[in-house]
């Protein structure tokens, strides 16, 4: 008789140890990867239940400065319906009126500041640490390599981060919003992940208005959580031409189940049913991807986030696709690697 289990996490371990996915990739040949993508990018983006429709960003500029060298512009804009964002963009200093570039969506991670030191908001010494401690500034430092950049908060996050709000929901504190909203976004048939994409979307709308921009080249990148919305983004919009994925690569049985490193705004119902991490991000091929994985990150383990991206490289590899994978493995904790970056996009974009 087998012996008794009386711990729930156990019990998840167990499923988590034998769970093969339905639709991992096990194919070798083009074909193969054709006839995969086909029939598992469908069913992949359906676990994100209902997406959100489109709305008129209605765009109002707040402030414009300069900083370092870049034009820096805060913007409000209508995301969906009942919800808006600060939208923040920089450019670099002195471009004429109608100069073309590059644009990057920049996905912020974790954390209470949001997009603020992503786009380079160096402010307060908190703001100074959060920056230096995870190279966080690359919507600031890709448009010093110069390129325009943009980024918006995930609901929960930054600016719309409703414990800020001394008359809503006291109790919650700095209480991580990402399993709240998860529950309030099922019970309407849908999930943040769904939501944060379809108002990224519209993020993007307005930044293709932007006199700057090139809306034919568009790429994004972001960082942990970040991370997670750059492959979302990526495979719901195809008007993003290249994608960096940074400190977002692992197994799930590993950084889900094992050390419960994710949260509401990463997942959607039945998705480890279909496929496992490095199968979703496959399914983005043959777009252009770099990966950033940290030999030291704590977050996300070097072992099994390169497990990871060893069976990325087998599914790019099958998709004819070898040459538009590329790895950045640098000696830090959970941050941007960065050594890689501005010529991947450039290659890519420019």
């Amino acid at each position: 008789m087998p012996e008794r289990n009386l711990s729930p996490m156990t019990m998840f371990a167990r499923m988590a140890a034998e769970h093969r996915p339905a639709m991992a990739f096990r194919g070798r040949t083009a074909r193969d990867f054709a006839a995969w993508k086909r029939k598992a990018l469908p069913a992949v983006l359906a676990t994100l239940g209902d997406r959100p429709g489109r709305v008129p960003p209605r765009p109002e500029l707040v402030a414009e400065h300069e900083h370092d060298g870049l034009v820096k512009q805060r913007w409000t804009i209508d995301v969906g319906r009942h919800i808006s964002a600060v939208c923040l963009v920089n450019r670099p200093r002195g471009l004429a009126r109608e100069e073309k570039r590059p644009a990057l969506l920049c996905w912020h991670g974790h954390g209470r500041f949001g997009k603020e030191p992503v786009m380079g908001n160096d402010s307060s010494p908190e703001l100074r640490a959060s920056i230096q401690g995870c190279n966080y500034s690359y919507g600031h430092q890709m448009a010093k390599a110069g390129f325009v950049t943009f980024a918006i908060d995930w609901m929960g996050k930054g600016d719309r981060d409703d414990s800020k709000k001394p008359h809503h929901l006291r109790h919650m504190g700095e209480a991580d919003w990402c399993n709240p909203l998860y529950l309030h976004a099922t019970m309407f048939g849908t999930t943040p992940l769904a939501m944060n994409v379809a108002q990224g979307m519209v993020a993007t709308d307005f930044a293709c208005t932007l006199p700057n921009v090139d809306p034919k080249r568009l790429g994004v990148m972001g960082l942990s959580g970040g991370g997670t919305m750059t492959l979302w983004s990526a495979l719901c919009d195809a008007r993003f031409k290249a994608a960096e994925i940074i400190c977002y690569s692992d197994l799930w049985a590993a950084f889900g189940i094992r050390d419960i490193n994710y949260c509401g705004m990463q997942v959607a119902p039945g998705l480890y049913k279909l496929v496992d991490l490095p199968d979703l991000q496959g399914l983005l091929a043959p777009k252009p991807l770099l990966v950033d994985i940290g030999a030291y990150d704590s977050c996300f383990r070097v072992e099994t986030a390169m497990a990871c991206y060893r069976q990325l490289e087998k599914i790019y590899g099958a998709a004819g696709a070898a040459d538009r994978l590329e790895l950045d493995l640098f000696p830090r904790e959970h941050a941007w690697g960065g050594n890689k970056s501005v010529a991947f996009f450039r290659k890519h974009l420019m």
